[in-house]
């Protein structure tokens, strides 16, 4: 069977199948879950167009939520307004201008890329979570 891509990063050449795509937006839709995404909540996704910004509209769209891309390069003071016109309370995001650009608005859950592609980590207010479950003996 041949392998469908769906997309290929520009500035890496990763390329991202339909099973992979898949794949990665299940794992992302049990994140938003855990981190209380429900359906009709906006979530702003502040990343470069490429495999994970694909992902994490699929997700966010999985679960019901409006995904709100916000162009990764604009400068800080309008992507702050951005942010508090979306009223959005969740944010995903790598970048450190998104972060900070979110500090005075609505948003309270942060999560970034490796978020969406853990398995097991604990939800976290405010802040990147990168903890991980502990694994059970």
């Amino acid at each position: 069977m041949d392998e469908r891509i769906v997309i290929v990063d520009s500035d890496t050449g990763q390329r991202l199948t339909e099973e992979q795509l898949d794949e990665r937006a299940a794992v992302a839709i049990i994140q938003l879950r855990r981190r209380g995404v429900r359906a009709g909540d906006t979530v702003l996704i502040c990343l470069p167009v490429g495999p994970d910004l694909l992902v994490a509209a699929d997700a966010v769209i999985a679960v019901g939520g409006v995904a709100w891309p916000v162009p990764a390069d604009l400068e800080a003071w309008v992507l702050h307004e951005r942010i508090e016109a979306s009223g959005a309370r969740v944010l995903i995001s790598d970048l450190p201008q998104a972060l900070e650009a979110a500090e005075e608005s609505r948003v309270r859950i942060v999560m970034s890329v490796a978020d969406l592609s853990a398995l097991h980590s604990y939800p976290n207010s405010r802040g990147l979570s990168t903890e991980s479950d502990p694994l059970e003996p």
